[in-house]
């Protein structure tokens, strides 16, 4: 499978024993240390599922061999090449929400307007454009929208995968299915407590955990992929062995754990984030399970960490909030325009020219202390308009 060429460099994927990909050309030794990474991860970590001819290595990659891996592939060598696109946007559909979370990352975020399914659907049509292969949608609660079945049919599934968050609510067996008809991939349902009351507590809403076990038995019988996303903090990290066994007992495809970041309703907690130690023991976990586990685990510090790829933010990642802005990631509350007024090529453009960008940050950004006292603290409104300042 050709990847990329150029008359510098050919990469080729080899996809029928696992995933490995190879370089030939000039430029094949520089890009060696990546893609040794890249054979490594495919090589050593379980996938999710083998089906016939296709391997389904997570519910964030799409099917190999697909033409939407093969965009995911040629999305890692331009990053190699210092040419980087948004290959994984996430959308805010919505700021409606029935919980109150004690660390939503969206807390104070404006929303007014909410994004119509248009403006929904153009982001998209531009996303594809520039190579995006994983198109998400968060927000607040995305099963609030009522269109976000039609939402989903305007990611072409040729060229993209769509997943959608949610706290459980409102996602039903009914709704599963029609999300599924309409093509969505995979659903992520975040636990921050794998038992009832600590869960419902932190939710601030007397049956979040019900709704999310609900939702995930829903899913899984409309045949969805099925993610349990929890995001760890020194409240619930001691908690890891509980979690995995819960998401064996629940049957959920994977078991993806990301940080806690102190923006949002979680800004006045600026000490209560992961420490050094608790990021490399979410790394011993991932390779753990996955070394000898029944659920695939997807632990990003570990996947934005010095050891393989540095911080996603502008990098591969960026956001668009539910009133239109475009971020470099969710939990980065910096707005370099919105797509209400320019194209999202433009914004990515300027976002990419950012003076805090420069270079590869070998973990995530709003864990550094420097760049969070020169850029983060302080700010008047969220999210900050980069260039009005």
């Amino acid at each position: 499978m050709l990847v990329y060429e150029s008359r510098l460099v050919r990469v080729e994927a080899e996809c029928e024993k696992g995933v490995r990909l190879r370089a030939s050309g000039l430029l094949a030794p520089a890009l060696f240390p990546i893609l040794s990474k890249v054979n490594g991860i495919f090589a050593h970590e379980r996938p999710v599922a083998i089906e016939g001819d296709h391997m389904i290595f997570s519910t964030w990659i799409p099917p190999i061999p697909s033409p939407a891996f093969e965009r995911l592939l040629k999305a890692q060598v331009l990053s190699m090449l210092s040419r980087p696109i948004p290959d994984q946007l996430s959308i805010s559909i919505t700021m409606r929400c029935p919980n109150r979370c004690a660390h939503c990352g969206a807390y104070g975020m404006s929303a007014s307007p909410e994004l119509t399914l248009q403006e929904v659907e153009k982001a998209i049509t531009e996303a594809l454009s520039m190579g995006t292969y994983l198109i998400s949608f968060d927000g607040g609660e995305p099963m609030l929208r009522q269109d976000l079945e039609r939402m989903v049919r305007a990611v072409d599934n040729k060229r993209a995968i769509a997943t959608t968050f949610t706290s459980g609510y409102g996602l039903d067996v009914d709704r599963a299915e029609a999300l599924k008809a309409a093509g969505l991939y995979a659903v992520r349902v975040s636990l921050d407590f794998p038992e009832q009351e600590q869960h419902d507590a932190f939710r601030g809403r007397v049956g979040a955990f019900e709704d999310a076990k609900r939702a995930i038995e829903s899913a899984l019988s409309a045949g969805l992929l099925v993610d349990m996303f929890v995001v760890v903090s020194p409240h619930n990290i001691d908690m890891l062995d509980e979690f995995y066994a819960l998401a064996c007992d629940w049957g959920v495809h994977e078991l993806s754990l990301y940080e806690i970041v102190a923006v949002g309703r979680w800004a006045q907690h600026a000490d209560e984030v992961l420490s050094d130690a608790d990021v490399r023991r979410l790394a011993s976990f991932h390779k753990h399970k996955n070394a000898s586990g029944d659920v695939r685990v997807t632990a990003f510090p570990y996947f934005m960490g010095p050891e393989l790829f540095g911080c996603f933010a502008a990098r591969r990642w960026a956001h668009i909030t539910a009133g239109g802005e475009v971020l470099p990631c969710a939990y980065m509350p910096l707005s370099f325009g919105s797509i209400r007024e320019q194209p999202l090529s433009k914004i990515w453009k300027r976002m990419r020219s950012f003076e805090g960008f420069r270079g590869c940050a070998q973990r995530c950004r709003m864990r550094d202390s420097a760049f969070r006292a020169r850029f983060i603290e302080g700010l008047s409104e969220v999210p900050h308009r980069v260039d009005e300042a």
